[in-house]
């Protein structure tokens, strides 16, 4: 295994972000990591080493990443991994809420991992070599969740924009891979995590039971190890062929099959209206 890699690790404080900065670190690689606070970040890592360089990032800032590459560059003389891993979740039904509420989801999601990509991507081609990883989610996969179409929207975005950029990068040398974890034992589903509408309505009474089983049963008690899931992604990151798509999770995997099936009975069963559509040849 190159432990000589470089990483990038956004969203570092906690989840699976925290995880895996403590698994590199342990392994002896150089890692850059982000968060909003910087004082949170330290204390969380609890490791002083010149291997690790936090940084306080604000990710809807384009110069703000400037400014923390320039730092990375200046410590470690390149950026190898990269790992967009900042972001939270939105529980609400799509009418519950509000275009802001939306829309910040949103730009934390999307567009902070979409300025990341474009300020590293410079530095990536011109040593034409480099991994990507975008943290989506296996919401990103499949959307059938009451109460998450707009964070499964933003993880959705992330899953596209992986695929193409994995297509436009591979002329550089450069890999991408979209990951979609399951349910990890993180505080992700904690009110520092999750965001709540701000204006629910009553009707919906499906959204509040998925949101009372996430914030009350789930949270705690999921089936999957953060430790474990940042291996395998400092394993994928050291393989020459890396996966566009890294499913992380048995749920994962079983709800990816899910879709994958539901898709499939769908094209045969209106195959013939679907292709209906050409021209007829004459």
């Amino acid at each position: 295994m190159n432990n000589n890699k470089v990483w990038l690790v956004t969203g570092a404080s906690k989840g699976l972000g925290l995880a895996l900065v403590n698994q590199l670190l342990n392994q002896g690689y150089q890692v850059a990591a982000t968060s909003r606070s910087i004082d949170d970040l330290q204390a969380a890592v609890g490791q002083t080493t010149d291997a690790f360089l936090p940084l306080a990032v604000n990710l809807k800032s384009e110069q703000s990443i400037v400014d923390a590459l320039d730092q990375i560059i200046a410590r470690f003389g390149k950026i190898d991994v990269v790992v967009n891993n900042a972001g939270y979740g939105q529980v609400g039904g799509l009418e519950e809420l509000s275009d802001e509420e939306a829309r910040a989801n949103f730009n934390i999601n999307v567009f902070g991992s979409l300025n990341i990509i474009r300020q590293v991507m410079p530095h990536l081609r011109k040593q034409r070599s480099g991994h990507i990883f975008n943290i989506s989610s296996i919401g990103g996969f499949t959307g059938n969740f009451p109460g998450f179409g707009i964070y499964c929207a933003t993880k959705f975005a992330v899953h596209g924009f992986t695929e193409s950029l994995a297509a436009e990068a591979a002329l550089f040398g450069i890999k991408a891979t979209v990951v979609y974890p399951g349910y990890f034992r993180t505080n992700f589903l904690t009110s520092g995590s999750l965001s709540v509408p701000q204006n629910p309505i009553e009707e919906y009474s499906n959204v509040r039971e998925v949101q009372s089983a996430h914030e009350d049963n789930i949270n705690g008690n999921q089936p999957g190890d953060p430790d474990k899931a940042a291996q395998v992604m400092i394993d994928v990151a050291s393989d020459p062929e890396p996966p566009v798509h890294l499913f992380l999770g048995q749920d994962a995997y079983d709800l990816a099959y899910q879709k994958i099936d539901i898709i499939k009975n769908d094209l045969e069963k209106w195959k013939p209206l679907i292709t209906s559509t050409g021209y007829e040849q004459v």
